[in-house]
């Protein structure tokens, strides 16, 4: 009975440290693939490396803050998020792109973001009164994203507040992370048609009307780059100088408002399946952590939600929002010292009994 006991803790940890080391791995082919295109086609790579060190910063960042600070660090994510969108609409300096482009994505996923990270904190308390008080803080930032005119932010915040009040009666994570996958599969897929002109005329003009025809047009140049140059695209940083709508536009960043096209038009096929492993790889650590279900899941429903914002706006062009995403990713799935120490003292009680015997 002991050695099992013994061999479980183990085994878990040894799934962690493959999820960790598969997930840097990951990051850095993203990184160098990043180089390799653009050495082919003359790119500028510099904003792929600085999404990922932003990711892999937020990452390590909420591993060692969630592992002293279960409650508080993800109480203070949440206030920092909301404060930052509050005080910095803007978020980044550049050209003001009207809604729903540029910024209000941006601002919707990292209120997003602060949202499940509220969540997150209020099911790792022990407190009735400090638990409830995170909820409403949660349908607080929900409420302002409501009265920045943030109507996705909005929109996400109310799904992660009730995904996350679902997931409290979820006995198996498995299940729940599985659809919050297909959820991403079904919203980029989406957007792929719209591009594509593969949706029925109804569907279509209804959607132009929400999307506006400028995205939808950026969404069609991405898609030509991408069948143009299908493997390696043409070159991180291009889009902006190839694409005809960017150039008619009086203010544009230079950014077709689509994360996986984006990838598919300036690192081809390759780097929107490493886009998709990025994303495959925090779900897969969120299954594999020790931590309660609710708050895995309650951070899967979060990054998802950014995820299907970043496929339909400019989410992930926003430093704030890697960062953002990376550590709420990094405190789901850090393991709290008193974990640690609970074990420690199982373990020694254990080794205690092998001696008497």
């Amino acid at each position: 009975m002991t050695s099992a006991a013994g061999a479980a803790p183990a085994a878990d940890d040894d799934r962690r440290n493959t999820s960790d080391a598969a997930g840097m791995v990951i990051l850095g082919a993203c990184a160098a693939w990043s180089l390799i295109t653009a050495a082919v086609h003359d790119g500028r790579p510099e904003g792929v490396l600085l999404a990922v060190l932003a990711v892999a910063a937020g990452y390590a960042a909420g591993r060692v803050s969630g592992a002293l600070l279960p409650v508080a660090a993800p109480s203070a994510g949440a206030l920092a998020g909301l404060g930052l969108t509050v005080r910095l609409p803007h978020l980044s300096p550049g050209p003001e792109i009207g809604t729903p482009l540029g910024h209000a994505a941006a601002a919707a996923a990292l209120l997003t973001l602060s949202a499940g990270a509220a969540c997150c904190a209020a099911w790792a308390t022990e407190s009735p009164a400090l638990r409830l008080a995170l909820r409403v803080l949660a349908a607080g930032i929900a409420v302002t994203a409501a009265a920045l005119g943030a109507v996705a932010g909005f929109a996400a915040c109310v799904a992660v507040l009730l995904g996350s009040l679902a997931a409290g009666r979820m006995r198996h994570r498995g299940p729940g992370i599985a659809g919050l996958a297909l959820s991403a599969a079904l919203v980029s897929g989406l957007t792929w048609a719209v591009a594509g002109n593969r949706v029925p005329a109804g569907l279509a003009d209804s959607l132009e009307g929400r999307l506006t025809r400028q995205r939808v047009g950026l969404w069609q140049d991405a898609l030509h780059m991408a069948r143009g140059d299908a493997v390696l695209g043409v070159g991180p940083g291009r889009f902006g100088e190839l694409s005809g709508t960017a150039t008619r536009t009086l203010l544009s960043d230079g950014k077709p408002h689509s994360a996986p096209l984006q990838q598919a038009a300036e690192q081809g096929i390759v780097g929107v399946a490493l886009l998709a492993a990025v994303f495959c790889w925090v779900l897969y650590a969120l299954w594999r952590t020790r931590r309660p279900t609710p708050v895995a899941l309650t951070a899967g429903a979060a990054l998802t939600s950014v995820a299907a914002i970043a496929c339909v706006g400019n989410a992930l062009s926003f430093t704030t929002v890697s960062v953002g995403a990376g550590l709420l990713a990094g405190l789901a799935t850090a393991r709290p010292l008193s974990y640690e120490s609970a074990r420690h003292g199982t373990d020694v009680r254990a080794h205690g009994d092998r001696q008497a015997l």
